[in-house]
């Protein structure tokens, strides 16, 4: 876990995992039968320090079961509003659009794309907030627990989820590879992971 909670505006204290579950955290749930999916490190890099990421809402919830079983619970997906509390200080900030004209929306955010890191790397190779959370501006977007559609929306009847990571992106539960389906604005995600919180 990060070093210290973070406070969140509405006053309530949560402790988040300092880095995304890797790939041998992952492999560790997929061995005891709780996780469909094996998940392999791209070469050169190690499974222990590696972000899991081609990872699904649904893959996630199959995790977040397991580790809850194993940990004795409580721990869960970071809201969207969560998440872009605990990412603020390390996220830039979104500049001015240089159209107003809604019907030109696209043409800003075209001109305004940043370059995002793409390349998945060991954990650490980004920042670190002051509470000790690394890699929340990295290459891997992570899924939160907002549904797209609303909270009215039990979420094993939601279609969409936000991840965050540059921004907040709507994606598909189904969704493993962002490059085949995803955000209809913006930058869209190099890689799909996640990290666990937990409410103090």
């Amino acid at each position: 876990m990060a070093a210290e909670a973070i406070l969140l505006p509405d006053g309530h204290r949560l402790q988040v995992q300092r880095f995304e579950v890797t790939v041998a955290e992952w492999n560790r749930c997929h061995a005891e039968g709780a996780c469909g999916l094996a998940l392999q490190a791209p070469a050169a890099l190690d499974p222990a320090t590696t972000p899991a990421t081609g990872i699904n809402y649904l893959d996630a919830q199959d995790y977040l079961a397991w580790f809850n079983r194993r940990s004795g619970g409580g721990y869960r997906l970071p809201s969207s509003t969560e998440w872009q509390a605990m990412a603020k200080s390390v996220l830039p900030e979104a500049p001015d659009p240089i159209f107003t004209d809604p019907n030109l929306r696209w043409a800003s955010a075209y001109l305004l794309e940043t370059n995002a890191p793409r390349r998945l790397r060991a954990q650490g190779a980004f920042s670190t907030t002051a509470e000790g959370i690394a890699d929340l501006d990295g290459s891997v977007w992570e899924w939160t627990s907002d549904c797209v559609q609303g909270p009215d929306v039990a979420p094993d009847r939601c279609a969409a989820f936000y991840v965050g990571g540059e921004h907040l992106a709507p994606l598909s539960y189904l969704v493993r590879d962002p490059a085949r389906g995803g955000c209809a604005t913006g930058t869209p995600p190099a890689h799909l992971g996640l990290r666990l919180v937990r409410d103090l």
